[in-house]
């Protein structure tokens, strides 16, 4: 059996995509981070592994196995959104991937790359992942220029491998985010914020087409996101950039009201002025476009509504600090 690797594999979505070949069957898994965060262990505990390599090594490692290399999930990157210095971004995100890129085309390996919503900034040319508007927008801090980056260098790309995808992941939630302590998703907060204090904090709007708490944002649960991920890897459609959101706008209070209804407790939501030092770049709406990945790669699966992903998420792993 060959090996599937999954880079930032000790992360948020890395492990989860972890979790999800080993359900499919697939065990010779190799996992590639710094494992430097004791925090993050637990997201690899009872998973079935053939090895762990230190993201430094893993260049070398890849050249001595790519023959028994069947796939790449390229998942490894920084993601911090408050992180200004443009040189890591530079190190661990844009060049980083230009390597992994140029191996899996030398070796003809299916690649499979994290991009991000981030690259969307305000919106002003929409949410379509189009190629056509990839040079036009503009990100609006170096997180979100450092995946822009490396889609535009992607796209300009002669080799290739044999099948490619970066998917430009949306509003993520779900198990196994305990260590991204601020960068944690609303879900998590809004649940430990009830857990000690019995109240949520949601942004006031500082817009008057937009009421307090109704910022919309496409938030997708980690479980379709793994999900789509498989079936790109597998069924190998037109290769490119890819959305993955559900398409459809939902607004942090309607995030909030979930955590509460689960919980079986009141409502109760405090809103607070949105920090000047984001208030001028605050996104108050985003909703991936999902014409490509539904129509025409056929993916076909019903994403979980916020409700129904906000329920799982918080019963079965937030209640019981359980690991996916």
């Amino acid at each position: 059996m060959k090996y599937q690797v999954v880079t930032g594999a000790a992360g948020f979505i890395g492990s989860c995509m972890v979790n999800k070949l080993n359900n499919k069957g697939l065990t010779q898994v190799i996992v590639v981070d710094d494992f430097s965060n004791p925090l993050k262990a637990k997201n690899l505990e009872h998973k079935a592994l053939a090895g762990k390599v230190h993201r430094d090594d893993f260049f070398e490692w890849i050249k001595k196995n790519q023959g028994d290399v069947e796939a790449v999930y390229h998942l490894g990157a920084r993601t911090d959104t408050t992180e200004f210095d443009k040189s890591v971004f530079d190190r661990l995100n844009l060049n980083y991937s230009k390597k992994v890129w140029e191996i899996c085309s030398l070796a003809g390996i299916p690649l499979i790359y994290a991009s991000s919503a981030a690259t969307y900034g305000m919106g002003e040319y929409g949410y379509s992942d189009n190629h056509e508007i990839i040079k036009k927008l503009k990100p609006l801090n170096p997180y979100g220029e450092s995946k822009n980056d490396f889609d535009k260098w992607v796209i300009q790309q002669e080799k290739a491998p044999p099948f490619w995808a970066g998917v430009k992941f949306f509003n993520v939630y779900g198990p196994n985010e305990y260590h991204k302590a601020r960068m944690a998703s609303v879900v998590f907060h809004a649940f430990n914020q009830v857990r000690e204090t019995g109240m949520v904090r949601l942004f006031k709007s500082h817009r008057e087409d937009f009421k307090d708490g109704m910022q919309l944002r496409d938030f997708i649960y980690v479980k379709d996101v793994v999900d789509v991920l498989y079936f790109l890897m597998n069924t190998n459609p037109a290769s490119g950039l890819y959305n993955l959101g559900t398409g459809k706008a939902r607004a942090f209070l309607h995030l909030a009201e979930a955590v509460f209804t689960v919980l079986d407790l009141p409502v109760n939501i405090q809103f607070i002025d949105t920090p000047m030092d984001i208030r001028e770049k605050y996104q108050y709406f985003t909703e991936a476009e999902m014409n490509k990945l539904i129509n025409e790669a056929k993916y076909s699966v019903p994403f979980y509504s916020l409700e129904e992903g906000v329920a799982e998420y918080v019963k079965e792993f937030l209640v019981t600090a359980r690991y996916f």
